[in-house]
This record gives structure tokens, sequence and C-alpha cells, in this order.
């Protein structure tokens, strides 16, 4: 047998053997990168999927405290106030001089005036109208109550089409527009608001305009981190939670906030 033939197959065979572990050695550590990539994703997955219960558990609570407000102020509040009214009515007046006359007209009027805030505010806290009338209804009745006897004028022009599929969903979305438009009030010294919606593609859009001072994007996802910015939190929590969007947008012709909610996600 020739020696050179013979020491040629053997190196042959070892240089296989080699690439052929090192082949092995190559997809085995591909195969563990992916296993660690994986579980990596799955830790992902967990973490967001406990962060989102948490944030669903928070959601809920704020709603049902509200409720709990609102069924407060209306049963107690509102009675003790109808109550008070009853007994005013019951003074008779025809024996009063002028200056009490005057004083007991003051004070009946503002005795109506704190029932009518009371209901207000315990309409407000509850959800019961979107449940009865739907989201476009009760956004406009919101407007409606806060711009009333106001300066800023409000133009409302929501998408007729959309109907509710998801009623938590809807609350989720008619919390972040009441406290946009509350911020807005109290400190965008705004006197024109819009607010529109579009309903396509199973996705529901809602552009919120305003000529006060407003938000860039950069500023919201600053403010929303602080202690005063506590509402923004709130608004992003809730975005979470339905899979949406929110931009905010500021330049000289105004100030807008967009927000994209996928309709047909489960609460």
């Amino acid at each position: 047998m020739n020696p050179n033939a013979d020491m040629l197959s053997k190196i042959i065979i070892y240089i296989a053997v080699m690439l052929l572990l090192f082949i092995s050695f190559l997809l085995a550590l591909i195969l563990n990168q992916r296993k660690k990539i994986q579980h990596q994703r799955d830790i992902e997955k967990l973490r967001e999927a406990q962060q989102n219960q948490l944030i669903e558990a928070a959601v809920r609570s704020e709603e049902t405290e509200r409720h709990r407000i609102a069924e407060t102020l209306h049963d107690e509040v509102g009675a003790i106030l109808s109550s008070s009214k009853l007994h005013f009515l019951g003074i008779k007046t025809e024996t009063m001089d002028t200056k009490d006359k005057n004083l007991h007209e003051k004070g009946n009027e503002l005795l109506d005036e704190a029932i009518k805030k009371v209901r207000g505010i315990s309409h407000n806290l509850h959800s019961s109208i979107l449940k009865e009338f739907g989201l476009n209804e009760a956004i406009s009745h919101f407007m409606n109550s806060i711009t009333k006897s106001t300066l800023l004028k409000s133009t409302i022009t929501l998408d007729e089409n959309y109907t509710t599929q998801n009623t938590e969903n809807d609350i989720s979305i008619y919390r972040m527009i009441q406290e946009l438009v509350n911020n807005i009030m109290k400190h965008a010294k705004a006197t024109e608001i819009s607010i529109t919606s579009k309903y396509l593609n199973n996705e529901l859009d809602f552009s919120i305009d305003h000529d006060g001072s407003g938000l860039s994007q950069s500023q919201f996802e600053e403010m929303r981190f602080k202690k005063e910015g506590l509402g923004l939190k709130n608004i992003q929590n809730r975005i979470i939670l339905l899979r949406g969007g929110i931009l905010f947008t500021k330049d000289s012709e105004g100030n807008s906030i967009k927000i994209k909610v996928p309709v047909n996600y489960p609460a």
C-alpha cells in the first residue's frame, strides 16, 4: 500500500471529523442562542402580560371608585341638598325686610347651583350615559355640559358609523378624552376646541384640536413621569391597555392630539 496515499486518507478523515465537530459545535451554539432569545422573548411577554394586568387592575379600580363617588354624590349629597332646598322653600318671606329677602334669594340661587353642580359631577363620574347611549353621545353630552356658559367654543364631529363593540374599551376612550379636555381647559387657555372621530378598518381615530398652549410629544413623554403629570400617566396606561397610540403635536397654527385605537381588541 502506498504510504503517501494512506497518510492522505488519514488527513482527509481527520479534516472531515474536525469539520463535522466544528459544524456540530456551531449548530449547538446557534440552537442554544435561539433558545436564549426565545427565553428572553418569553420573559418579555410575561413581563408585558403582568404589566398589562397591573394597568388593567388600576384602570378598573379607578372606574369602580368613580362610580362609588358618583353614587355617593347622587344618593347622599344630592339628597341632603334637595332636602335643604325643601326647607329653604318652607321659609316664609312675607315678614322679611328687603335685605333678608335678598339674602334668602341669593342663598336659594346658590343652593340651586350646588344641586346642579353635584348632579353634573355625578353624571361625569358615572359611565351610565355611555352604556345606555354609546360613546358618541357620552362625548357630546360631556362637551356640552362643560363648555356651556363659558367662553370656550367647541365643535364636535363624530363618526356616526361607529357603534360600541366593547363597553369597557369605550369607557377608557371616554375617560382619556375627559382628561385631555379638562387639561386643555385648565392649562391651555384655549378659546376654541374641536373633537372629530373617524371609524375605518376596525380602527377608531380621534383628533382633539385647540388654539391654546399645547404639548409636543416629547413634552408629553417627559411630563407623564412627573408627579403633576398623573393624569397624563393615566392616559398612557389606558393607551397601553387598548393597544392604541397617542400623538401630541403643536405648531404656530394650533395644537393637535391624535388617538388611535383598534376597537376590536378585547379589554
